[in-house]
This record gives structure tokens, sequence and C-alpha cells, in this order.
């Protein structure tokens, strides 16, 4: 009897004031027995007021088909402490899931803000996971192989590809074919059509999600980083924060890992509102600046001074969130840069400045997760006003 009242004690205090017994109450995945690191917190069922699915965005097509639709999933806590819901957008080649539960068995961020008090909405982007792909889409890329999400990903210190590389300590496990934690991160990774087609569905769609379930804030993790500046310069009034996972870039000429990327509109492929106005990104003037104070970046491509500012980006409350060894190393630099030339306002905290060293790009889902979580919970407590 005693063990009862320890367990159902605090679980009776949550559902005392309920008009019905049969008030929805669910839990979100708990912890992997015998994959996950043993946190207290963790043995404590979730309790949900609410749990759900839905679709947003897309049009129809001549075919009488939805196109560009955006699945989203959600998890209102029973207690919820905090006005706005987070809204987590997973980066290319993968699906939501990664914000869910890390690849050891341990809750995701999606679980550790719910925790928190906040409600949480997770989603795949257009044509990936379990938002429909359609073929006007255009074609879909294969997703990754073994080697590319360890040189990249999971064991970057390996291959030295980029010279922050060798810091990475952090992967959840060896990092080698046939580890379970390892072959469940690349068990996730997914097909993707390309950022041109990928950059304006993933904005409307955001903006469509927004406008249903009200102000929240944005939290993209690397390509939707580009969709995500044209939601803050779109939509503004709907975004109470936007907490940027190393973004996609550098400006005007991005660096995707096997490749570059055009961005004529600085941050983005498609138009953003500059002051004075920009008709056509040909306006737009470009020059290599040298830069100093940064070991791995000696000169970015920022704007010809006078520089055009981004007076709509600046309305928006940023967090910049860079690892101590990520392959964004080589351009946050310039984003950051481009950012301030631009007149928008930010907090920049790259990990190994307030001593959280050894992650990557991945730092949601390594082995300190739920430090980093712990950043992005500060400063929102500090920055974004209930």
């Amino acid at each position: 009897m005693r063990l009862r009242r320890r367990v159902f004690r605090p679980i009776s205090r949550h559902i005392a004031g309920l008009a019905c017994i049969a008030a929805i109450l669910s839990v979100f995945p708990v912890a992997s027995v015998g994959l996950a690191q043993d946190y207290g917190q963790y043995k404590r069922p979730q309790v949900i007021a609410k749990r759900g699915n839905f679709f947003v965005g897309g049009t129809r097509n001549a075919k009488d088909q939805i196109v560009g639709q955006m699945y989203v999933e959600y998890a209102i806590p029973q207690t919820q402490t905090h006005t706005y819901p987070l809204v987590f957008v997973h980066g290319g080649g993968q699906i939501g899931v990664g914000w869910n539960e890390t690849p050891d068995g341990r809750e995701g961020w999606a679980q550790y803000f719910l925790r928190k008090g906040y409600a949480v909405y997770v989603v795949d982007q257009p044509g990936r996971g379990r938002s429909p792909y359609n073929s006007q889409m255009g074609p879909l890329s294969d997703p990754g192989d073994s080697l590319t999400v360890r040189r990249l990903f999971a064991a970057p210190e390996r291959y030295n590809i980029w010279p922050a590389a060798k810091f990475h300590t952090r992967w959840v496990g060896p990092a080698v074919d046939g580890d379970p934690t390892f072959d469940q991160f690349l068990a996730s990774q997914a097909a993707a059509i390309d950022n041109t087609a990928q950059e304006p569905l993933t904005a409307d769609a955001l903006i469509a999600l927004l406008e249903k379930i009200g102000p929240s804030i944005l939290v993209p993790h690397s390509q939707p980083g580009f969709p995500a500046w044209l939601v803050a310069d779109r939509r503004p009034d709907l975004l109470k924060a936007l907490v940027t996972i190393e973004p996609g870039g550098p400006p005007v000429v991005a660096l995707k890992p096997l490749g570059t990327l055009n961005l004529p509109w600085g941050l983005t492929l498609n138009p953003l509102h500059y002051r004075p106005a920009v008709s056509d990104p040909s306006q737009l003037k470009f020059v290599d600046t040298p830069i100093q104070g940064d070991p791995y970046v000696k000169s970015c491509l920022l704007q010809k001074e006078p520089a055009r500012q981004l007076p709509r980006i600046a309305q928006v409350r940023i967090l910049y969130l860079s690892s101590e060894a990520g392959y964004n190393t080589l351009w946050d630099p310039c984003t950051t840069r481009y950012l301030t030339q631009a007149g928008v306002k930010f907090t920049w905290t790259r990990l190994q400045d307030i001593g959280i060293r050894g992650n990557s790009h991945f730092m949601f889902i390594e082995k300190n997760s739920d430090q980093v979580a712990g950043v992005v919970l500060d400063w929102l407590q500090k920055n974004v006003k209930d």
C-alpha cells in the first residue's frame, strides 16, 4: 500500500479538479528500458491533457489532389505553465521523430519541454515522412548512407572534413554499423526533395500551422533555417521567438555538406522584405569581407555598405545556437554577421563559450541533450514572457 500511495498520489493531484474521470490523459513515449540513461524524472508518467495530429497547408492540383500538406502531431500537458507552444522542425534528410526520442532511447526535446509545461508540436516537412510526397514536387534524393551519416553527424572526428570536427565527443555510442543506437539513427534517414521546392513549401505550411494554433516559438534545425527566415519575415506577428539550431548557410552561397546552394536573397532562395525595398535580388550587392577573431572563417560574403535592413525579421526574438564541433563552424560566423549588418538583434550562443564541449550538428540527440535543452529553456524563460 505504501508503494501505491507514492505512485498514485501525484496523479490524483493532477486530476482532482477534473469534472469527468474520462478526461483525456495520455503518456508520451517513455525512455526505452535498457537503452536510456537513468534519469529519475523519466520514471514519472507524463500526464497529458490532449494529444493528436492533423495536416496543414497544401494546395489542390489539376487532378484534385492536395499537394504540399504538412503532418503535425501535438501534445498539451495537463499542467500547461507557458502560453506559447514550441514547434519543432526537423532538418534535411530527417523526419520529425528525432524530437521525440534519442537514438539510445532517452526522451527527446519534445518530451523535455512538455515536462516543463509547454505545449509541443512536431512536424514532418512537406514531402517527407508522414507528409505525403507528390511527384509534382520534384525528384526525391535517397536517404543518407552509413558512411555519409558517420562523416557528417555521428563520427566527424574520424574524418576531419572540417577543422572543428576533431572536438566531437558527444555521440550516443560507438557510431558503427550494428550498434543499436547508430542503426536507429541510420534508419531514421529519409528521402527528400530539393531545397528549391522545399523552402517555399515548408514556409507556407509553417505559416498555416501558426495561423491555426496562434503565436508560437519556432525551433528549426539545420535545413529549415532557410524557410524559418521566410516565416519570420512574412509573419513576425506569429513568432514569439525563433530558436534556430545551426541553420543552413552561410549567406549568399550556402555550403551544403555535399555542394553549394545559391541564395539570391542573402538568407533565402525566395524574396525577403528589405529596407530600402528590393524588387529583384540583383539589387542586392555582396562583397567578400575579411573578418577577424574566428579560427575557421577568414572572410564572409556580406552586403555592400550601406547595407539594406531586414526590419520584419528584426521584430522577432532570436536565439541562434551553435555547437563546438559541427560543420556550421564554417559559416555561422558569416550568417550571424549578415544578420547584424541587416539590423537584426539576436542572442548567439556557442555551446563551448558557456562550457558545454564536444557537441556537433545533432546536439539535441547527443549524450548531453538535456543539458543543451536547458540552455534553450533558460533563454526562453528570460526572453519570452507569458
